[in-house]
């Protein structure tokens, strides 16, 4: 009570976002029909705390939309539902998490001792330059039980950074939202733009690619993320659609495929950079000759790898990529006055 006799205001000490975050996943894991906006805001902690009954909730109302995007962002398959009786009002929709999306699959299971050093990885990676990685990684681990101890101390790891399009791309990914970028495709002479419905990114030998639905040619296409060369935009417009759930494995076996298929016989200086780095990759290797065999996927990207070595690499075939060399090297030389004089 104050001192005019009425009632005092509750004052409970603020939850941190990230657990307010963390026990939001909880409460949209635990509901199989999903939960309304205003269950949430009335029942969750970091929001209950606030939530007026029959009063105005905007500001937590803003708070669970930005939260909604942070959970998003993490990786979470956060989901939302329409009622059949109400399509189209938003004050109806309904909000999940669904298990067989977020949970581990049953083969796996980890020892205690696995648990903490999986904590203790997402500790240190927590500081590195994938932060929003890790933050998935210390969600994911929580949701198995395991909470972090103190913070490692003197060790952040190096890690590569990907291309700027890898964010937005997974953001769309994960909101099912169709995308727009400038795309570079070798021999073109300017970069297109493409309208795409992402299906998936994965990663081969090293690059990432995306996999989706381009409305410009109306077909499916899987594009080189290094080749997107201004930034992605999300297009307005409805929910894309799901893909297949095996559609990750499909494409990485058509990478794969498309790799084998691609055959290159090059001569390398004995004792070169070329030959350490492209050696390690060789299918066939003839040390007299110096003659070895590898396979690829893209031939411009091998293409710009050979031509790196100058003249520690031949190509012997494809006469494709020979030509490919030779031209980049030329325009080089034409770049640095004209070549040998």
């Amino acid at each position: 009570m104050n001192a005019a006799g009425e009632p005092t205001e509750h004052r409970s000490k603020p939850v941190p976002a990230v657990d307010r975050q963390f026990s939001l996943v909880l409460a949209l894991v635990a509901t199989e029909s999903g939960l309304l906006k205003g269950d949430i805001l009335s029942t969750v902690r970091g929001y209950a705390e606030k939530y007026v009954d029959g009063g105005p909730n905007d500001n937590l109302e803003r708070q669970f939309e930005r939260d909604k995007d942070a959970i998003r962002d993490r990786g979470i398959p956060l989901e939302t539902i329409e009622s059949p009786d109400r399509p189209g009002d938003n004050q109806s929709l309904r909000y999940r998490i669904p298990k067989g999306r977020y949970e581990l699959p049953e083969s796996v299971r980890f020892t205690p001792d696995e648990l903490a050093l999986l904590g203790l990885a997402a500790e240190v990676w927590r500081e590195a330059s994938l932060s929003d990685d890790s933050q998935r990684a210390l969600t994911k681990l929580r949701g198995l039980g395991v909470e972090p101890r103190d913070p490692v101390i003197g060790y952040a790891p190096r890690l590569r950074v990907r291309e700027s399009a890898f964010e937005p791309l997974r953001r769309a990914l994960d909101r099912r939202q169709r995308v727009r970028f400038r795309y570079f495709k070798p021999g073109s002479a300017e970069p297109r733009e493409r309208t795409v419905d992402p299906w998936a990114i994965v990663l081969h030998e090293g690059r990432w690619h995306l996999h989706g639905f381009d409305h410009g040619v109306e077909a499916p296409r899987t594009f080189l993320l290094s080749r997107i060369i201004a930034p992605v935009e999300p297009v307005p417009g409805p929910v894309v659609e799901a893909p297949e759930p095996d559609i990750q494995d499909r494409i990485l076996a058509e990478l794969e495929a498309l790799r084998q298929a691609n055959v290159a016989d090059l001569a390398v200086s004995s004792g070169s950079d070329a030959e350490v780095r492209l050696g390690r990759r060789a299918v066939l290797r003839d040390d007299d000759s110096g003659v070895i065999r590898l396979h690829y996927t893209d031939a411009a990207v091998f293409a710009d790898e050979l031509a790196s070595y100058g003249p520690e690499v031949r190509v012997l075939a494809p006469d494709e990529l020979a030509d490919a060399v030779r031209d980049r090297l030329s325009r080089v030389a034409a770049a640095h006055g004209g070549g040998a004089g």
